[in-house]
């Protein structure tokens, strides 16, 4: 089997970007333009993958990791002086080399897979992977004889009237014998109207040695699609939305109108879940089957089990089990923890805290830094006092007890099972197992004070009008 080398040009900042962030940086479906590129490459089974950084390169490094190896192109003097800066490590190795932009998050591994092919089978020194459309501007564009044989690629910049009237474009993307690549690229100049090196010009370079150059059209423009500005981005990110998407309903998963919904390209979502429309869903974020996940509702790099429903709720860095609910409007922040058939209600905020079976944390109601047993009442109001402005404490409530509406829980605490906490109390002290915990003033009637109250004779005078 021939040896598959792969580099990646990550090396431009994107000045059309306008951003702090480096080009190939930014985000699509959840994924940085360049993961996306060497994500689909890898499925290629190559033996070596090269990235060329420059602008950003550590920050490039951070996002891949050592899922590849870097070379630095110190100075930004074309494409093909880009290229250059990788024969160090590839210099030596036989077989066929790939090279692909960072910042065209769309191209897949099987139009990879057929590249290689198709190179393999024309016997060629070089292939372009090219395209069609209607509208080529900016694109270098594919010369070709009256045998339909590629005589070169011309640059925009460079194009006479005739050449930019072509329609087939260049991608960006070829497939090159390896040795001789490197052997190429040492003979082209930079006489050109942006003074670079392009790496098109080893084109002209093996047409001029007699060797064959061929190009292989994609079927779809779209997927070659390259991002230099915002308006670009928004465009790739609308196509990888429709793919994700499609993806996911041929696997069982109802999308309401998936023209609103938002999935990042490593979220998992099971048969048979229904997602409504305005759903944002981000991250590693796992749903399971029979799932329900109500309109505009967020999951962030979150775990759902099977046949869990959200209703209009944030959910982050968070486990809800099997059967359990959420919502409206209600909120599972880092480390929330929530366990099966438990009931969160509307307007509830829980971080950093594990609730147990069939719990029930109704309405109105903060639960941080804390652990609940099973088959526990957390009335209305309820919150769990965890922070003294210094430090945050915990607080554990046992199986089967009741707290009732408008209580704090002043943590440090620990109430024990089959406790019970009155409504309106403040605890700040341990409640054993079985007792009932009251914590709050006794009340005091004022005979007849309404009367002295100075609204109260505004009242009298309206009462005597309606009279």
């Amino acid at each position: 089997m021939m040896a598959k080398y792969a580099i990646i040009l990550a090396a431009g900042q994107g000045t059309r970007m306008k951003s702090k962030l480096y080009k190939v940086l930014h985000p699509v479906c959840g994924k940085a333009m360049v993961d996306h590129v060497l994500t689909q490459i890898e499925k290629n089974e190559m033996d070596k993958i090269v990235t060329v950084v420059g602008h950003g390169a550590d920050k490039v490094k951070e996002a891949l990791l050592n899922r590849t190896e870097y070379v630095l192109q110190a100075e930004q003097l074309g494409t093909g002086h880009a290229v250059l800066q990788a024969e160090e490590l590839l210099k030596d190795c036989q077989g066929m080399t790939l090279i692909a932009c960072g910042d065209t998050p769309l191209l897949t591994a099987k139009t990879f897979a057929e590249l290689f092919e198709y190179h393999k089978s024309k016997g060629a020194v070089a292939t372009v992977l090219t395209a069609h459309t209607p509208e080529p501007f900016g694109y270098g564009r594919i010369v070709r004889n009256e045998l339909g044989i590629v005589e070169k690629i011309v640059e925009q910049k460079d194009a006479t009237k005739e050449e930019a009237a072509i329609t087939e474009i260049n991608t960006g993307v070829y497939c090159f014998d390896n040795q001789e690549l490197f052997h190429a690229l040492h003979q082209i100049k930079n006489d050109n109207a942006q003074g670079e090196y392009y790496l098109t010009d080893v084109m002209e370079v093996f047409k001029k040695e007699g060797k064959i150059v061929a190009a292989y059209q994609m079927k779809k423009f779209e997927e070659s699609m390259g991002v230099n500005d915002r308006v670009a981005l928004a465009n790739a990110t609308k196509v990888m939305q429709q793919r994700i998407n499609e993806k996911h309903m041929k696997n069982g998963v109802t999308l309401v109108d998936p023209d609103s919904t938002y999935i990042d390209v490593d979220v998992k979502i099971g048969s048979d879940t229904v997602i409504e429309g305005g759903v944002v869903l981000k991250g590693h974020t796992v749903i399971g089957n029979d799932c329900v996940i109500g309109a505009h509702s967020q999951i962030v790099d979150s775990v759902l089990e099977d046949d869990v429903t959200v209703t209009a709720s944030v959910i982050e860095k968070a486990v809800m089990h099997a059967h359990s609910n959420i919502g409206p409007y209600s909120h599972l922040r880092p480390q929330a923890d929530i366990g099966q058939g438990v009931h969160i209600g509307n307007f509830v905020e829980v971080k950093k805290a594990q609730i147990g079976q069939n719990t029930k944390v109704g309405h109105l109601t903060y639960v941080g830094d804390a652990t609940l047993g099973k088959e526990i009442n957390v009335g209305c109001g309820t919150v769990f006092v965890n922070y003294d402005g210094i430090n945050k404490h915990h607080t554990t409530v046992g199986d089967y007890s009741f707290v009732g509406s408008g209580s704090n829980i002043i943590g440090p605490v620990n109430i024990g099972d089959h406790a019970y906490v009155a409504a309106g109390s403040t605890i700040t002290d341990d409640v054993q197992a079985h007792d009932m915990a009251i914590a709050r003033g006794r009340q005091v009637n004022k005979k007849g004070y309404y009367d002295k109250y100075p609204v109260a004779q505004a009242a009298k005078a309206l009462e005597e009008d309606n009279q």
